[in-house]
């Protein structure tokens, strides 16, 4: 999947579909920085001082539990932003915010988003609109970790990863997909070693390459199709 593209760089889609007075309005808050892989934007607890609208780069949203074990609640591309509790209304955040794909983002500070979205414009509809496609993708997911095999799991993060990042290869670590997946790193290597007997993926030192979106798309469960679904449909 091609990137939105303006004047030769890569932009955030829910900022490219503001009218292009709004957009203007709110380009001085907003500073384009790099986003490294495996940088915590946020921890549990941390008051919320930025808010990210990630261009070409992927944030996790990750829930902690007790054992120091973690789950993906939560996977933010060019299609929003990380930083929806600045939106309704709170300050502190209750999942890390972790770069899974590195690349670059438009920064905000909390004040001007909060400012900005209160205004009855343009922003505040998307903003309720994507709040409304999060919450189809976390649902959607909770359901997903319950009923699926961790090999059709798998195959639909890889392509909700490919599909922000507009690649088809990225960096990947086992660890990373144990921690996304909220499975052992056992089940990381099975479920891996499936798809790649099947030539929909190869993984070799940390770099995954999807070979066939097609099949690997068609081993996915349904709730790519339907987070996907959600997420095109907010942005028309």
């Amino acid at each position: 999947m091609s990137l939105l593209t303006i004047r030769g760089e890569t932009v955030n889609r829910l900022l490219a579909t503001l009218p292009k007075k709004e957009y203007e309005r709110l380009l001085p808050g907003l500073k384009r920085i790099p986003l490294n892989f495996g940088e915590v934007l946020y921890e549990p607890g941390d008051t919320i001082k930025h808010v990210y609208f990630p261009n070409d780069s992927i944030v996790s949203l990750l829930a902690a539990m007790p054992e120091r074990s973690t789950l993906e609640v939560g996977m933010v591309g060019n299609e929003g932003f990380a930083g929806l509790p600045i939106f309704m209304g709170v300050n502190v955040s209750q999942t890390r915010a972790l770069v899974q794909g590195a690349g670059s983002a438009m920064r905000m500070t909390s004040v001007t988003a909060r400012h900005e979205a209160n205004r009855l414009g343009a922003l505040h509809r998307l903003l309720h609109r994507y709040s409304h496609s999060r919450l189809t993708q976390v649902s959607q997911s909770a359901a997903c970790n319950r009923f699926h095999t961790v090999d059709a799991r798998l195959a639909r993060w890889l392509m909700m990863t490919s599909d922000r990042l507009g690649l088809d290869q990225f960096r990947l670590t086992q660890d990373f997909m144990s921690n996304m997946l909220g499975v052992r790193r056992e089940g990381v290597n099975k479920a891996a070693g499936t798809l790649q007997r099947a030539k929909l993926i190869r993984y070799s030192r940390g770099m995954l390459t999807i070979l066939d979106r097609r099949r690997l798309e068609a081993n996915s469960c349904e709730c790519y199709a339907i987070i996907k679904a959600e997420s095109d449909e907010y942005l028309n």
